[in-house]
């Protein structure tokens, strides 16, 4: 132990691989943000820690089975000369949750309460927990294969997922406040999990999308959303003067 302590590649391993963590874990936090929102005001804020929980739960449990996660990568079946795999069949599976909430989500949030004429109706705890269970076992799936992609260090990993954890258990309260507050930000959060869910799928399929073009798309419409925003802002300053 102490000679990893001692390697600077040890600590460069964990730096970049935290960096990464955190990025991986950017669409988890908004999926969890945005299913708390569904709970009443005083559930959230647990139901954001317990969602948090579960993933670093998850993770650890995955990263302690790294036979079991490098044999998913193994085919099970063959379908038209494609070889499938079990963790194809989760990512597919996660990818399709992910892009019939969202538009389920979408739909709501654009019409569902005109249709209803009434006041949205509240999700149960149970099912929004249920919900996030799902689809943590789809993130730290992926998440789990980048860090043992990364480094080869088992307490490496682990920590860099636990610093990454800790970093995302502070953001998710004024992520969650924030995309509850402005429903255009809720909207590109929502976009954001459509995107994620077509590259899910299709990574399942065999045809690999990087993330970088996923992460730029969703950072670009963010900044123009930001001006739009503070645009906004002034705009309410200068009537109020």
């Amino acid at each position: 132990m102490l000679d990893l302590l001692a390697d600077p590649n040890v600590w460069a391993s964990l730096l970049t691989l935290t960096a990464l963590e955190i990025v991986l874990g950017i669409d988890n936090i908004i999926f969890i943000s945005i299913m708390a929102s569904k709970l009443p005001a005083h559930q959230q804020h647990k139901a954001r820690q317990i969602g948090l929980a579960l993933a670093l739960l998850t993770r650890l449990l995955l990263l302690a089975s790294i036979a079991w996660v490098a044999k998913l990568t193994d085919p099970l079946f063959t379908v038209m000369g494609w070889a499938v795999s079990g963790r194809d069949l989760i990512l597919i599976g996660g990818g399709l949750f992910l892009l019939a909430k969202g538009t389920l989500e979408i739909h709501h949030t654009v019409e569902g309460h005109e249709e209803e004429g009434a006041a949205p109706k509240l999700a149960s705890f149970q099912s929004v927990v249920i919900q996030i269970m799902f689809l943590d076992i789809v993130f730290s799936l992926d998440s789990v294969i980048t860090a043992v992609g990364m480094s080869d260090h088992l307490p490496v990993m682990i920590a860099a997922v636990v610093i990454a954890m800790a970093v995302m258990l502070f953001a998710s309260g004024p992520v969650g406040d924030f995309v509850n507050r402005h429903t255009t930000v809720k909207m590109l959060a929502l976009s954001f999990l459509l995107l994620v869910g077509v590259a899910l799928v299709a990574d399942g399929l065999g045809f690999h999308i990087p993330k970088g073009y996923l992460y730029f798309a969703i950072a670009f419409s963010a900044l123009v959303e930001s001006l739009n925003l503070m645009a906004s802002a002034r705009r309410k300053r200068n009537v109020g003067h």
